[in-house]
């Protein structure tokens, strides 16, 4: 007789907002490191209150303090709903996945950010110093935002025939 072939359960939902978050954070992060402080393109004041005296840059960088604490509490926040969803025997998601995720956040921050801060608020601009290039805040919410999010999405899509045990 021939062995009984018994179909593998269908996957459990698989845990997807904490790469969400945790990317918001990281890429909060990513700006900051790279363009607040590595290149110094701009603080989060810049526009408002140009760097130019000791105290305008104390002023600025208290507010890039504020920022980084912002994207600390996202990242942390990632970190315990991944937690959670593991506690509740969520399925983690694939390696490819979970960086989808990740970089789906990360295009989500860049696009919040540049239109709030650099179009609605005008706090400041990708390239504030020495001066201010339009073209940059358009290439940051084109390829930053809107390009990271659709390699993000692509990315992040889970195949629905993955099983809890294939996950890698």
């Amino acid at each position: 007789m021939g062995a009984t072939v018994v179909p593998a359960p269908p996957p459990g939902p698989v845990s997807k907002v904490p790469g969400i978050i945790l990317g918001l954070g990281f890429g909060g992060f990513a700006d900051g490191i790279a363009l607040h402080q590595i290149a110094q393109w701009h603080n989060m004041g810049s526009a408002v209150l140009p760097p130019t005296t000791m105290h305008a840059m104390k002023q600025n960088m208290t507010w890039d303090g504020f920022f980084h604490l912002a994207t600390l509490m996202l990242s942390i926040t990632g970190v315990y709903l991944l937690l959670r969803d593991a506690h509740r025997g969520m399925a983690l998601p694939r390696v490819s996945t979970f960086t989808g995720q990740l970089i789906l956040g990360w295009g989500l921050f860049n696009l919040v950010e540049g239109l709030i801060d650099h179009h609605l608020l005008n706090l400041h601009h990708v390239r504030d110093m020495p001066m201010h290039v339009p073209l940059y805040d358009w290439l940051f919410l084109g390829i930053g935002g809107l390009g990271l999010i659709a390699l993000g999405w692509v990315m992040s899509r889970e195949s629905p025939t993955a099983g809890r045990a294939a996950r890698v």
